[in-house]
Parts: C-alpha cells; sequence; structure tokens
C-alpha cells in the first residue's frame, strides 16, 4: 500500500492517519446544515477553525448528499463553492472538493483551485473520469448504492463487504485505464450511502478486505452519520461527537490513512492519545 497520496500540489504523507476537516456549504447539511454557510467569512472562519484544530485537508461541498436531499442545480453549486474555493487555494493547504458533477469539477480543476476530488459517485459522471485523468489531481472514489434521494429506502445486498470490494476495484481499474496513476486514487466505502446498520458494520469489522486487490489507501467519514446514532441512540446529530470520534479511532486501527470528520479537534486528540498509547518504547 502506497504511503503517500499524490494530488495537485501536495504529496500527502499517509504513514500517519490523516484528518479531513468538511467544510459544507449547504442549508440543508444533515449536521450542520446553514450554520457556515450564511456568508463567505463565516465559511472562511470555521475553515481556519479547522486547521488551527489540526485538519490536514479541508473537503469543500455544496451540494447536500444525505438521505432525500433536495435537488441542487449545477449552477447554484458553483454559486455556492467557488468564492471558498478561490480564497482557500491561496492557503497553502490541501483542498478537497466534494462533488460528483463532470461540470463542477471541470471548473475547479480550470481555475487550479483544488487538489483533490471526492466524488461519492466515484467518476460515473459523464466525463467526469477523463477530466480528472487529465490533472493532476488525487481523487477519492466511493460506493453508493442508488442515489441520495432514494438510496436509503431498502438498500440490499448478497455480501455486502464483497459487493463494495469488487464495485471500487472496477472503478480503480477504469481509472488506472485511463490514465490515472494508482499513486493518485484513494478509496471510501461509502458508510451510510445506500447501507443498512448492519451493512455498516460489517463494512466497518472487514475494512482490510476494502482496500481491494490495489491495496489503496482507504478514506472513513462516518462523522455524526446516524449509523452512529443508532449505536448510541442520539438523535441528534451534535450529540453524536464521542460516538464519532469510537468509530474514527477503530476505523485507523483497522486500516484507514483517512478520516473525514466535523470534530477535528476531538479526533485529532483521540488520535494522538492512541498513537502514544500505541507506540512501543
Amino acid at each position: 500500500m502506497s504511503a503517500r497520496w499524490q494530488t495537485t500540489r501536495f504529496t500527502i504523507d499517509l504513514s500517519r492517519p490523516k484528518v479531513m476537516g468538511i467544510v459544507n456549504i449547504t442549508p440543508d447539511s444533515f449536521s450542520d446544515g446553514g450554520v457556515y454557510s450564511g456568508s463567505l467569512k463565516n465559511t472562511l472562519a470555521h475553515a481556519e477553525k479547522l486547521l488551527h484544530d489540526g485538519a490536514d485537508i479541508l473537503d469543500i461541498g455544496g451540494e447536500s448528499t444525505r438521505p432525500n436531499a433536495d435537488y441542487v442545480s449545477p449552477e447554484i453549486e458553483w454559486q455556492r463553492v467557488q468564492p471558498v474555493l478561490a480564497e482557500l487555494a491561496q492557503w497553502n493547504v490541501p483542498i478537497s472538493l466534494d462533488t460528483r458533477r463532470a461540470a463542477i469539477m471541470r471548473l475547479a480543476l480550470e481555475q487550479g483551485y483544488v487538489d483533490i476530488i471526492n466524488d461519492v459517485q466515484a467518476l460515473e459522471d459523464e466525463g467526469a473520469m477523463e477530466l480528472v485523468a487529465q490533472s493532476s489531481a488525487g481523487v477519492c472514489l466511493m460506493h453508493m448504492q442508488g442515489l441520495p434521494e432514494n438510496m436509503q429506502n431498502n438498500p440490499v445486498y448478497q455480501d455486502v463487504v464483497d459487493e463494495v470490494a469488487r464495485y471500487l476495484s472496477e472503478r480503480v481499474r477504469l481509472c488506472e485505464q485511463a490514465g490515472i496513476a494508482l499513486n493518485r486514487i484513494t478509496l471510501d466505502v461509502g458508510f451510510g450511502f445506500g447501507k443498512t446498520l448492519a451493512h455498516n458494520i460489517a463494512l466497518m469489522q472487514h475494512l482490510p478486505q476494502l482496500s481491494t486487490s490495489y491495496a489503496l489507501p482507504l478514506l472513513v467519514g462516518v462523522s455524526r452519520k446516524r449509523m452512529i446514532g443508532e449505536m448510541i441512540e442520539r438523535e441528534i446529530p451534535a450529540e453524536r461527537v464521542a460516538g464519532s470520534v469510537a468509530a474514527a479511532l477503530f476505523a485507523i486501527q483497522h486500516g484507514a490513512k483517512i478520516v473525514r470528520v466535523h470534530d477535528v479537534r476531538e479526533t485529532v486528540d483521540a488520535v494522538k492519545v492512541w498513537q502514544h498509547l500505541s507506540a512501543k518504547n
């Protein structure tokens, strides 16, 4: 497995876990919808706080992909992310763009705004794979069964671990065929994206099998998600912080190289303690 993730401007060292901080510029995200999207000033202040708290990467999103999310046009998505990306691109920190649309990828890549494309549809949008191949950006390929508007209606698998691994392997094969070097790719099994709690637990318990035959780094995003709420019986996403940190640590212990989180400071502190206690004299 590569210990480095090659992105547009940065070679990210994955020999220690990396924390990706979430910057949602949406009014309807499941956890913090509207909290940081009211103004550019508020959004940038939040991004700055995440970096101060220890984030290694910032992930910027302008379309909510929570279950049953409202449709957002590409024009609105770009209006939301463009001013934020334009500013953050100057901050000398790895910037990830959370989008599934080739049109948004193209605009961001042409402007040189982003280092990473984080795509919940694993570059399935028409032209997306070719766009990323022509760039030097890193990419995260995620598995999702269905679409945000219907993915949680009735997700069914014969063997969720095998099916997710096979899907990701095929997407990697196609990426490599298109000219995307393996050291530019990370994988995300898509917790909560067309999965029941049982599916999510099975995937978490079998993370080492999910880096696929290519043995690529895994990015895990479970922060404040419903699966955490179901396990600890917390309905309100903001009350799922401790459970989310525990899940992030479990993921790291089982091979995850990057964790995508809302609560950066708490996660960074927990990882530091875990590293100290895990160190061998």
